[in-house]
């Protein structure tokens, strides 16, 4: 019995021991952060009076911001070619350093977006010009003339704008990328030369994507001669994917094209919906004229952008851009009517605190 006993108790000491040494488990406390991506809608405004003269001076409060009737807060500000700034809740008009940032039409984090200003870096003034020049065999007439006043424009853009520029015929040539090197675009301009049929709208979709890949504002200015004879892209689509992108675009041409109605309605109301203009120039001092608008037009533009409120509709939305105040009198504002969002993007992070590391939980899924 009493060795019984004392086995009994030996067990129970070797049982407590080991209970002593075995290390406590570590609880690591996590949590679940979800990441919400929303894009952030850029406009390019411009402000005229009665007499056609364009408003300047107007600030972020001069502006009321629809979307489908939903009001709008405008998170970033700017006018004609300086950098833009972003709009804090201190006031409409007020900024601070590191304020400045860089727009894009893109996705942002919605839990970071106060601090994009100083992640994000300072928005090069001016605009990226993506020039989309026909060189078909429409433009047998008058081409030398044509490429002359495209490469006086080039020169004539101020400051950091940079610019690429594209010929087209039935394919799509990228005589210059992106670059604020003139040299380099003047020499695609010069080395074009006409032939084959028109391709106009397969080309321009494609240079509204390419634009649509750069940050900051972006515009396209065509110069087309004539109809689209080659093309398997409607340019309802263009114009559809340049208003959700951004972009507007602005397009010249000459009589001949005047004289073809299906084209020069296209080119109206393209140019219309996107916020650009429509220009038909008759002779080479016109088409100087034309692109001498343009870049006036650059030089004044707005840029507004916002993060758009809660919105049950998926497809196309309405954009609307009021002035108030007195200055409002007898103005008219130009900009794109619309956008068809992309769709929210929702990650799900595992952060752990005592390490600060976040472990994606896999890619983002779309909605």
């Amino acid at each position: 019995m009493a060795k019984r006993f004392l086995f009994f108790l030996l067990f129970v000491v070797v049982v407590l021991c080991g209970s002593i040494n075995r290390a406590p488990a570590q609880e690591t406390e996590t949590e679940t952060k979800i990441r919400v991506e929303v894009d952030m809608v850029q406009l390019n405004v411009a402000v005229m009076d009665r007499k056609g003269n364009y408003v300047t001076g107007l600030r972020p409060s001069d502006f009321v911001v629809t979307e489908d009737g939903i009001a709008q807060k405008v998170a970033t500000f700017g006018e004609g070619n300086e950098a833009t700034r972003r709009v804090t809740s201190n006031g409409p008009d007020r900024e601070h350093p590191g304020d400045r940032m860089r727009l894009q039409h893109g996705s942002a984090d919605s839990d970071t977006s106060s601090e994009l200003g100083s992640e994000l870096g300072s928005m090069m003034a001016g605009a990226n010009v993506f020039i989309l020049f026909d060189t078909s065999n429409y433009m047998y007439r008058g081409f030398v003339f044509a490429q002359d006043a495209i490469a006086e424009f080039v020169r004539s853009l101020d400051g950091p704008d940079r610019v690429a520029f594209y010929s087209y015929s039935r394919d799509l040539s990228r005589g210059a990328t992106l670059t604020a090197d003139r040299s380099q675009v003047l020499h695609g301009v010069r080395t074009t030369v006409a032939g084959d049929d028109a391709a106009l709208y397969n080309a321009l979709l494609m240079t509204v994507r390419d634009a649509g890949q750069n940050t900051g504002r972006k515009v396209i200015v065509v110069f087309s001669n004539g109809p689209d004879n080659a093309s398997m892209v409607p340019p309802e689509d263009v114009a559809e994917l340049a208003q959700s992108k951004g972009i507007p675009i602005y397009m010249i041409s000459t009589r001949e094209a005047k004289l073809e109605p299906v084209s020069s309605t296209v080119f109206k109301r393209m140019s219309a919906a996107t916020g650009g203009e429509a220009y038909f120039a008759k002779t080479w001092k016109q088409q100087q004229k034309a692109f001498a608008s343009i870049r006036n037009d650059l030089a004044h533009l707005y840029s507004l952008s916002y993060y758009p409120q809660a919105n049950p509709n998926r497809g196309w939305r309405s954009i609307t851009v009021k002035l108030v105040g007195d200055r409002a009198k007898g103005c008219r504002v130009r900009t794109r009517n619309g956008y068809r969002p992309q769709s929210t993007r929702v990650s799900a992070e595992t952060v752990t605190p005592a390490s600060g590391v976040d472990s994606a939980q896999g890619p983002p899924s779309s909605n």
